[in-house]
């Protein structure tokens, strides 16, 4: 055994950072469903159904980026979750597919791009995953529905969706910061 070191203070050091944690997932995820309950509120003029803003989006955007990126999908699947107990199976199917397909394509561009990727660029690309996701849960549930016509209505409400996300992250970073670890 080392001399100057107690393992119980090394075991309670763990345990209160497994506890910061969590509670710093659970704050996100509040913030998350918060922010998915202002969008709710909004409504876009479009003939697309399903377009939003992604608002709750932001927070998973943050833990992908500065927290951690089991996080961010764990918020993805989590907000799934609760889409199913507030809007039932179809939309909790839609959400998930959407949720994780974004979250994978974010991941995989800071891993290949590192640091030379923009927030603007890895939100776009997820906002459009996000989008793509959803159609393809929807032709999996609904084979005989051609959503391939508003495909390219989704390419670009996720292109201003991605765009707008990526701002109010720069916007609201601060206040993130507050709550958890980040860079301004």
């Amino acid at each position: 055994m080392e001399q100057g070191r107690d393992p119980k203070k090394n075991g309670r050091a763990e345990i209160s950072e497994k506890i910061r944690r969590m509670a710093l997932m659970g704050l996100l995820f509040a913030m998350a469903l918060v922010l998915a309950a202002v969008e709710n509120q909004i409504q876009i003029p479009v003939s697309v159904p399903g377009v939003k803003l992604g608002l709750s989006n932001i927070v998973v955007m943050y833990s992908l980026f500065f927290v951690e990126k089991r996080g961010a999908v764990l918020l993805a699947v989590l907000k799934a979750l609760f889409v199913f107990l507030t809007r039932g199976a179809v939309a909790a199917f839609l959400s998930l597919c959407g949720g994780l397909l974004s979250v994978l394509a974010m991941a995989v561009c800071l891993w290949i791009f590192k640091e030379k990727i923009s927030y603007f660029m890895v939100s776009v690309i997820g906002a459009v995953c996000h989008n793509a996701g959803q159609v393809l849960a929807i032709s999996l549930i609904y084979t005989n529905i051609s959503l391939l016509v508003y495909f390219p209505l989704l390419l670009i409400s996720g292109i201003a969706a991605g765009a707008a996300t990526s701002v109010l992250l720069r916007v609201t970073m601060p206040a993130l910061k507050r709550i958890g670890p980040g860079k301004p």
